[in-house]
């Protein structure tokens, strides 16, 4: 490789995280014993923080030190790729330290603005922009689940609807085991575009797991988000979303209709509730019998006849017990988003730029921490993150979101050797 040709190749995702104690690392990093002696015990430990090539050991290269923070990092290589090893304590990029930035950045859970912690914690709110940015390059899925036993089987999927400089754009949600796994801008809402954006979180969750089929997905009723999946993943079981037929008929009843909506929202959850597939295509038939019978107004009939007639999209959730019969899953994290977009009045620069703030968004939910109450009722598990993998990298949510997001969370090693 010649030097004009070295200079076009990425860098790819060649920086290791890891956790030095940061009064220690400032004192003994120029003696190398002390570096292999924490390098060997995290190897051991936690082999999932490096390539897979660790195994086939590795060698000392250089060290480099950081104009920046005045900070010495090391570098070594491993089968004919060199990396960079970067303590957790600084950010990516070396722009500040992570004690100095990390409660700020957890203000952006609650959707505090840029410019209100430009205020509060100095800098400008740019700065804080580009802060929170820089975590939207990591694989989402990689950074939040770090062992291919706990990658979800039964995912939930959805499209928000935001605006990208006044023009309407779709945001193509994938949650699973509680955690925001995929968020991709799309142009528009068609099937094209949607399996383009869903895409991403495929290409994401087979850099963990190559051959990861996923059992089922719930969406809504929306015909290209189905297709989407299916022509992704072809075995997948497209399950549709019973709650969003209840809220089809709330919306058009509850008002109008008072002592209707109650008789047939009654029905409705006692069809949700039945214990077997029979059970519940018995049930639904009885509750679309009794509609026509009793000459149900034609706007809550039309959904009443729409359940009856998509059946096997509901009633294949049993089949697969665990599946999510219902989007709560992820609605619940979409109201967060939407709460997120409202606050900074949606998307403002180009859509690269709109995908690395909506992508860091959701790695600081999956890592922030819980509120109190909340952390006592998972078991003092403090994160979504924590609670998927059984264990956290460090105490600091910071310190164990740019830990987990060592090599980018990916877990190939690079395409292209320096």
């Amino acid at each position: 490789m010649n030097k004009s040709t070295a200079a076009k190749v990425p860098r790819q995702h060649r920086t290791i995280c890891l956790y030095f104690c940061q009064e220690e690392y400032v004192i003994h990093i120029l003696k190398a014993d002390y570096f292999r002696s924490v390098l060997d015990k995290v190897i051991c430990d936690h082999p999932e923080l490096f390539p897979p090539d660790i195994s086939l050991k590795y060698e000392m290269k250089d060290i480099r030190v950081s104009k920046r923070l005045k900070i010495h990092v090391r570098r070594i290589t491993i089968n004919g790729y060199h990396y960079t090893v970067r303590p957790s304590f600084v950010m990516p990029y070396m722009t500040g330290f992570t004690r100095d930035v990390e409660k700020a950045l957890f203000l952006r859970k609650s959707a505090v603005p840029f410019w209100a912690l430009a205020y509060c914690f100095g800098r400008h709110a740019m700065y804080w922009y580009r802060m929170e940015a820089s975590l939207g390059r990591n694989n989402l899925v990689g950074t939040t689940i770090k062992t291919e036993e706990n990658l979800p089987v039964n995912l939930a999927a959805d499209e928000k609807h935001t605006w990208l400089l006044g023009e309407k754009v779709y945001i193509a949600v994938t949650a699973g085991n509680g955690c925001l796994l995929g968020t991709e801008v799309a142009d528009s809402a068609s099937q094209e575009s949607l399996t383009s954006a869903y895409g991403v979180f495929k290409k994401e969750i087979e850099n963990v797991k190559p051959d990861y089929k996923p059992a089922t997905v719930n969406t809504d009723g929306w015909d290209a988000t189905q297709k989407s999946w299916k022509a992704l993943f072809p075995s997948i079981a497209v399950i549709a979303c019973f709650l969003h037929v209840f809220i089809s008929i709330r919306d058009r009843a509850k008002k109008k209709f008072k002592e209707l909506f109650f008789s047939i929202s009654t029905m409705l959850w006692d069809c949700y509730k039945a214990e077997s597939k029979s059970s519940f295509s018995q049930r639904v038939r009885r509750l679309d019998e009794w509609s026509l019978k009793n000459k149900v107004h034609p706007v809550i009939m039309d959904k009443i006849g729409g359940l009856r007639r998509n059946l096997p999209k509901f009633s294949r959730a049993y089949d697969f017990p665990g599946s999510h019969r219902t989007s709560n899953t992820i609605d619940r994290l979409m109201q967060r988003m939407d709460r997120h977009l409202f606050s900074t009045q949606y998307f403002h620069g180009n859509r690269n730029s709109a995908n690395l703030s909506i992508r860091a968004w959701a790695l600081i939910q999956n890592f922030a921490p819980f509120n109190p109450i909340t952390i006592k009722q998972h078991k003092d598990y403090m994160c979504p993150a924590e609670k998927v993998n059984g264990f956290r990298y460090h105490d600091n949510w910071l310190h164990n979101l740019l830990i987990s997001a060592s090599l980018g969370g990916c877990r190939s090693h690079p395409p292209n050797p320096l």
